[in-house]
């Protein structure tokens, strides 16, 4: 799970709440969740944008990018892990050589 940079302590939170509690399972409903958004809405205007999705609520926030979407959050005085992932492909951010 990787958070941005934020002010005071409440990055440190969330590092916290999201090491200590984001499980495998997690994942999983943030896919499951992901996918069936995907069935029930033309996502083709958001391609590129972030997604975060919320595997507890069901709730799918979209942004420029992850720090985006948590500014977002903190606005409404939400705190909560999310999964991201970059509208039109499976994943946010790969890391390592292209090919």
């Amino acid at each position: 799970m990787q958070w941005h940079k934020a002010k005071g302590n409440r990055l440190e939170e969330r590092e916290e709440i999201a090491v200590n509690t984001w499980t495998e399972r997690d994942t999983e409903r943030a896919k499951e969740v992901w996918a069936a958004y995907q069935r029930q809405h033309d996502i083709s205007e958001r391609i590129g944008q972030t997604a975060g999705i919320d595997p507890a609520s069901g709730q799918i926030w979209f942004g420029a990018s992850a720090k985006d979407i948590v500014a977002q959050m903190e606005a409404k005085g939400r705190v909560t892990p999310l999964y991201f992932v970059r509208v039109g492909t499976d994943y946010y951010l790969r890391k390592g050589p292209y090919r």
